[in-house]
């Protein structure tokens, strides 16, 4: 498996995308859903990774927002299949890198509270729950979480 930076529109990428919002979706109200869209992802601020497989097929994405006082991780997902075996810990690893590069010295972020595998990565990888931050204000579909760099 490889990771690198990329475009987010390209079609492959979007078909996981599309993958993230249909898995989540269902799982809250529509005023929960706090995922960008196409454009924010390409903005310069952004860094955004794709994970490919040995036939450089797309397993995963995941974008860091690097602003003037912490990172934000947004849309950072990995199929299925390929879950239990590094992709998702080594895409974070990856992103972390890119947020740290750009002089984020904190990155936060939101995920929702039906989304366990996703909050027990982020445990294990060292973020901690804290209280919402930037525009974010309290949800009770949310979880927030920071990790220094």
């Amino acid at each position: 498996m490889s990771i690198r930076l990329e475009r987010p529109d390209q079609p492959e990428v979007l078909a996981l995308i599309d993958e993230l919002d249909a898995y989540q979706k269902p799982l809250y109200p529509p005023e929960c859903h706090y995922g960008v869209d196409v454009s924010a992802l390409s903005a310069p601020e952004v860094a955004f990774a794709v994970a490919r497989g040995q036939e450089g097929v797309a397993l995963g994405c995941g974008a860091v927002w690097c602003g003037p006082e912490f990172g934000e991780l947004k849309r950072v997902f990995v199929k299925p299949e390929c879950r239990g075996k590094g992709a998702a810990r080594a895409m974070l690893s990856f992103l972390e890198e890119q947020a740290r590069a750009r002089g984020c010295a904190v990155v936060m972020l939101e995920t929702g509270i039906h989304q366990h595998e996703a909050i027990a990565l982020y445990q294990r990888a060292g973020y901690d729950f804290c209280p919402p931050f930037g525009d974010y204000r309290e949800d009770p579909h949310s979880v927030f979480m920071r990790k220094p760099l």
